[in-house]
């Protein structure tokens, strides 16, 4: 008699086969679409996550309905590794963006994104030199600024003060308001003559549409901003997900039984 276990499981796996297909696809079409850095990153977890739900969907599927016990037994080991993985992850999400938030600016619309708040965790991996100019080039080559310029361009001052800007686009398409520039445009702003600044994102802001806020702090905070909302929300997630693979690893654990005892009434 076919148990309930093994049938569930391999409903489950066979689900998840189905599923890993398109998302290998995708990763493919990816690779063969990607013309800059940030698209070639994307490509890769696509296409590994991919393989990895194929190769364990396989083994827990043949296992389960096969009653393969050694490839069954490989699958319950790969879930309890993975749901130790995804727990680690949602604690350490919940911990790492804990801190940090936009600063209200009276009489404007947006937000300002100061480094400092933010976990020294997060502040490490953005002040890396290496991985910074990484992520500038995907900021860049995203049009972030420039689509930022054609949708305010015919703002005035007060117009512009009161918009709801997005964290990236407050930190890195603009001055800091501390630094008194006078306004131009949403990307063009005048520098006072032989001032001195406190800031250092003041010396570092540029007209230039490749330089503008690209490297200063207050760029980098909003990116932090970014991956903060980003993470908590992928932590939520996580709790969902966590309580469905452990669902799935008791019924996997039956189904080992149920081939376990199989196996020992054939001998």
């Amino acid at each position: 008699m076919v148990r309930l276990s093994n049938n569930l499981i391999g409903i489950l796996n066979f689900l998840t086969l189905l599923l890993s297909i398109p998302i290998l696809v995708t990763g493919v079409w990816l690779s063969k679409q990607a013309n800059t850095d940030c698209e070639r990153w994307l490509e890769r977890p696509v296409i590994a996550l991919g393989v990895f739900l194929l190769l364990v969907s396989l083994a827990g599927l043949i296992g389960a309905c096969c009653r393969v016990t050694w490839l069954l037994w490989l699958y319950l080991l790969v879930m309890f590794v993975l749901i130790v993985l995804v727990f680690a992850f949602t604690i350490f999400a919940f911990v790492v963006t804990n801190k940090g938030a936009g600063q209200v600016v009276s009489g404007r619309g947006y937000k300002e994104y100061k480094l400092g708040d933010y976990s020294n965790w997060l502040q490490k991996r953005v002040n890396n030199t290496k991985t910074w100019n990484k992520i500038k080039s995907c900021l860049q080559s995203g049009k972030l600024c420039s689509d930022f310029k054609s949708r305010f361009l015919n703002d005035t001052l007060q117009q512009f003060y009161s918009e709801k800007l997005t964290a990236l686009q407050s930190g890195c398409c603009k001055p800091s308001d501390a630094c008194n520039f006078t306004y131009q445009s949403p990307t063009e702003w005048n520098k006072p003559q032989n001032a001195t600044y406190t800031d250092p994102d003041c010396d570092a802001w540029n007209n230039d549409p490749s330089v503008l806020c690209f490297s200063c702090n207050s760029c980098k905070a909003g990116l932090l901003q970014n991956i903060k909302t980003d993470w908590k929300t992928v932590a939520v997630v996580n709790i969902i997900f966590l309580i469905i693979l452990i669902i799935v690893y008791s019924i996997g654990c039956c189904a080992f039984r149920n081939n376990r005892r199989d196996n020992w009434k054939s001998y």
